[in-house]
């Protein structure tokens, strides 16, 4: 089972030409809601890709929380896990220009009030792989993965976004995951994304997965650093592309695939998500994913 522990989002999209500068009005005929949340996004992703998925999390007791926790359910995520908090359940608001790039404001909400203890010591065992983000409060975060490591679980932790966290609990974890921002926000100095990769990897005795947008990604592991390019494609909305990464990465794992094997997929799936609006999209499938495997190279061994 995939356990994810995170947050849970009513996201609102508006579509812009341009994306405001500093002091600066911009103008759109309307909006979009879309259910969304890392934790939500990813959980989503990985039960699209095949995998048996629990959430952990809390919405409001609001109109939105019913709304996002119907696109779980959908997929056929187990909720035993969710809490309804009285107060708002999260809320985003996504501005997208014509390219896809984007600018996102979160109000925390509910999220602020999830808590390690919705998790069992039953969910936890050596068949649970445990996906984290940082959008719930940190403390909760770090007693899970000490929980789950003693639990000989496999921790994935998503460093997004990038917060203060105890050096101690990212040793716990399997798999870290970041993008270049986040990363050099965990090492605290400029470097190239290869030694920071290659320096996680070493300094937390973790795989390290380091994504790079258009540019691919590179995975540090034991026996090397690897590259991997990204799947060409015309971006229509890159919103989930990230959490879509994760969730393709971390089902691919549950499925029984090595990190390369995962990273491939990974990387296909989060290229395909560009070209659908909302960071939950239902049209990314197994069956798309495998039908543009020939496109892309296996990753590489650079190192």
């Amino acid at each position: 089972m995939i356990l994810v522990f995170g947050s849970i989002n009513a996201d609102f999209f508006l579509s812009v030409k341009s994306l405001p500068r500093p002091g600066e009005t911009v103008l759109c005929p309307s909006y979009t809601f879309y259910p969304g949340g890392k934790g939500a996004n990813q959980a989503v992703a990985a039960a699209r890709l095949g995998a048996e998925v629990m959430f952990a999390g809390s919405v409001g007791k609001d109109p939105y929380g019913v709304q996002v926790l119907k696109s779980l359910r959908d997929v056929g995520i187990n909720l035993n896990r969710v809490n309804s908090k009285g107060t708002s359940t999260g809320t985003a608001f996504v501005v997208v220009e014509e390219d896809g790039e984007n600018q996102i404001v979160v109000a925390s909400g509910a999220n602020l009030e999830t808590c390690s203890n919705q998790i069992k010591d039953s969910d936890l065992s050596l068949c649970t792989y445990i996906v984290l983000q940082l959008e719930v409060p940190v403390k909760e975060i770090e007693d899970i993965i000490f929980r789950a490591k003693a639990a000989g679980c496999k921790i994935i932790l998503n460093y997004a976004p990038a917060n203060v966290i105890q050096p101690t609990a990212i040793e716990c974890c399997d798999y870290l995951i970041m993008n270049e921002i986040e990363a050099n926000s965990l090492f605290g100095q400029k470097k190239g994304v290869e030694e920071y990769a290659i320096k996680f990897s070493e300094r937390f005795d973790a795989e390290c997965i380091i994504t790079l947008g258009p540019k691919g990604s590179l995975l540090a592991t034991r026996e090397g650093l690897y590259k991997i390019d990204a799947l060409k494609i015309e971006a229509i909305d890159t919103v989930g592309a990230g959490d879509m990464f994760v969730g393709a990465f971390s089902a691919g794992l549950f499925k029984g695939e090595c990190s390369t094997n995962s990273l491939k997929r990974a990387t296909i799936a989060s290229g395909l998500a560009c070209k659908f609006e909302g960071a939950q999209p239902s049209s990314v499938t197994p069956q798309l994913v495998e039908s543009q495997l020939h496109r892309l190279p296996s990753p590489r061994k650079i190192v």
